[in-house]
């Protein structure tokens, strides 16, 4: 660079030929200039800084033994930066350090209690059903927002949707609770429209699950996904982030729709929530084109409630301290080694056995199998 400078070139168009910006040509320039090139020197310099104001050993001397006497002899019982700054500020120390300034400093001497939170890198989307985190299988979410009133109206229950890879969205209103016929036209509806994903996930809600009292029950949303040969997923109760697309979708609808306007009944409500999803959705136009494809719907197709189940079924779920988990009505032991952490069990109806996974939000890809045992549900009548 230098030598095509010295050459006659200007110090730009070096700066492009060698595509380095033109602050690094004149940098060199000025290390080289009146000097010839083979005698000059072009290693890299030290990155340390020349001075520097590190506190005096002394001060630090000082700031250890505050806070070995604020250890033993604080009435509050504070120690920290604050509390040793306060106390330097009243001893009238010469050249009292900042907060920052002694909390680096307790830093390097290794006088701090807690220990540094290490944060690890979150595990993708989906990661407890392979095929969704790799992309290859889309997930619908389906919860419900429950117990609002309009003024002077009935209560009313809200059901939501929301697709992991393809963004698609859903809310519908409906007059007093829901009832599982309802989801289930609403699940029909919104699939004949958008197509069919791979996966649907709910929550312990019996109005999806079914009542949880009773051994090998399948509830009339469960057959119905069944019978479209979508894989219904269910999530463990009281646990977070298996729910968190769908909680964070259901909070802001509640915000830009409900909280947002004083609706007057439940047709103008529905009315807004309308334009809120196809506002939603065109926010969100690229996401489907890269989403994983979505089965068209069967035309014709009719739900056989009295038709014997065929498919799979998944359960996300925490094992007991025992080593046992609890799905179908029904209690299974699976290891004891991974008692107290998260499986996944596949329920395969066509062959009649359960598989047990293990789970780690820390290795999301290692998921070997803890346990497979036979298993066959007992068909009974639906009762309508």
């Amino acid at each position: 660079m230098v030598s095509a400078v010295r050459h006659g070139a200007s110090i730009r168009a070096v700066a492009r030929q060698f595509h380095v910006d033109h602050t690094t040509v004149m940098r060199w320039v000025r290390r080289t200039e009146g000097g010839r090139l083979d005698r000059a020197d072009l290693a890299d310099g030290s990155s340390c800084p020349h001075t520097t104001q590190r506190t005096s050993p002394k001060s630090e001397a000082l700031i250890l033994e505050v806070r070995r006497a604020l250890a033993n002899d604080s009435d509050l019982g504070e120690y920290g930066a604050e509390a040793i700054h306060r106390e330097l500020r009243k001893r009238r120390a010469r050249g009292c350090p900042s907060p920052r300034t002694i909390g680096r400093v307790l830093e390097r001497c290794g006088a701090l209690d807690g220990r540094r939170r290490i944060r690890r890198p979150p595990p993708p989307r989906g990661w407890y059903l392979p095929e969704v985190a790799a992309h290859r299988a889309e997930l619908d979410s389906f919860d419900v927002i429950e117990d609002l009133r309009l003024q002077d109206g009935p209560l009313l229950d809200v059901l939501t949707t929301r697709s992991l890879h393809g963004g698609l969205a859903g809310a519908w209103a409906t007059e007093a609770s829901l009832s599982a016929p309802v989801a289930v036209s609403r699940l029909v509806r919104h699939w004949r429209t958008h197509g069919l994903p791979a996966y649907v996930q709910f929550d312990n809600d019996t109005r999806f699950q079914g009542p949880h009292q009773h051994r090998h029950v399948l509830s009339r949303v469960m057959r119905l996904c069944l019978s479209l040969g979508v894989i219904p997923v269910f999530v463990p109760p009281y646990e977070t982030g298996f729910q968190g697309m769908i909680e964070n979708f259901n909070g802001r609808w509640q915000q830009k729709v409900w909280d947002r306007f004083h609706h007057r009944d439940l047709a103008e409500l529905r009315r807004r929530s309308r334009d809120f999803v196809r506002a939603l959705h065109r926010r969100c136009a690229g996401r489907p084109e890269t989403a994983p494809p979505r089965r068209p719907f069967p035309r014709p197709w009719t739900l056989d409630l009295q038709r014997p189940p065929q498919g799979t079924l998944i359960y996300i779920r925490r094992l007991t301290e025992k080593g046992r988990a609890f799905l179908l009505g029904e209690s299974f032991f699976v290891s004891r080694r991974w008692q107290g952490r998260l499986v996944r069990c596949e329920v395969d109806l066509d062959h009649h056995g359960l598989r047990f996974f293990a789970l780690r939000r820390r290795a999301p890809k290692d998921q070997p199998l803890l346990k497979k045992t036979p298993f066959q549900i007992r068909h009974r009548p639906f009762r309508e």
